[in-house]
């Protein structure tokens, strides 16, 4: 290799192994930073391609410090993407009721013909949706039988405003998590326990709105925190994956685990489900208390929505 093109490999060596060692720093440090560090720890996995690349020039350019940088990288990015949190819940008791949750956001609207056709086929006993608009709202109300979900709580509101938490078991209204987007709570009533649900959907992380996301997932913390005692479910979409510091703090304060962790899919993508960018993450989850364990946990396809559904099988148990 001449001159010129050795350090050429070497400039871009640097550049890949300079990028993905600031993203997996912050990712160490328990931050997420300013744009664009929390949008690229969405898919922090990712990270593997350019620390690949970069070991590879380093190399080809026979970069000793770079091949020892990019293999500490390397180590670091697989250490992270590793589950966060235990593998079990700490649900011992007897199971004392088992009951299906269904959190799906239909994009505005667009994915409720596809969501209403879900709930007939998988029958959730509690079902979370974001961005129900108007049309969502009349469609699940003349559509899906009261019969069948006799308890609603329902934020009518346009575009991705609007929030619904339907349940076949009774319902009392608990207040809502303060957030530019609807997040509804309940508790609801399952084998003679009460049980908070709770629907998440705060502001996405999109640059110029960080700080809004990072508040509104805080006030989910705070939530989280105020609960952390009693069974509770949080579902919905989070707009934040297991590598973003205000997701995982969400979880610790509550003592709560993500159930698609539970289940062995805690890298299974949820969004964007409508394109075929590689660039996927999960951002969409139901979260648990200590009162439940997760038998299963399915990503399903919803047509019209850029969300996979998630549904979720738990099994309350007896507490003590």
């Amino acid at each position: 290799m001449t001159e010129p093109l050795r350090l050429l490999a070497l400039c871009a060596a640097a550049l890949l192994l300079a990028g993905v060692s600031l993203v997996t720093g912050f990712r160490a440090a328990g931050a997420d930073g300013v744009t664009p560090l929390p949008q690229a720890l969405a898919f922090l996995p990712w990270l593997l391609v350019p620390g690949a690349a970069g070991l590879g020039l380093a190399a080809l350019a026979r970069w000793r410090g770079g091949l020892v940088w990019a293999v500490v990288a390397l180590a670091l990015t697989v250490w992270f993407v590793r589950p966060y949190g235990p593998a079990t819940t700490g649900a011992h008791g007897r199971v004392v009721a088992r009951l299906d949750v269904l959190t799906s956001n239909v994009e505005f609207g667009a994915g409720t013909d596809a969501l209403i056709t879900t709930i007939r086929r998988e029958r959730p006993d509690v079902v979370f949706v974001q961005e129900c608009d108007f049309g969502c709202a009349d469609a699940l109300a003349t559509r899906v039988p009261a019969a069948s979900y006799p308890y609603r709580d329902v934020v009518r509101l346009d575009g991705s405003l609007g929030s619904a938490i339907l349940s076949r078991f009774p319902l009392r209204p608990a207040g809502r998590i303060d957030g530019a987007m609807a997040m509804p709570g309940s508790v609801a009533v399952v084998a003679g326990r009460e049980v908070r649900l709770q629907l998440a959907h705060p502001m996405p992380p999109l640059p110029g709105g960080v700080s809004a996301w990072r508040r509104e997932l805080g006030r989910i913390r705070d939530f989280a925190a105020s609960v952390r005692a009693e069974p509770a479910v949080v579902a919905g979409d989070f707009n934040a994956s297991q590598d973003h510091a205000a997701f995982r703090a969400v979880l610790d304060a509550g003592g709560l685990h993500d159930s698609a962790r539970l289940a062995g899919s805690s890298r299974t993508y949820s969004w964007p489900a409508d394109r075929t960018t590689p660039l996927r993450t999960q951002i969409d989850h139901v979260l648990v208390s200590d009162d439940f364990s997760v038998r299963s946990a399915r990503f399903l396809n919803l047509a019209a929505t850029d969300h996979r559904a998630l549904l979720v099988a738990l099994e309350l148990r007896e507490s003590g």
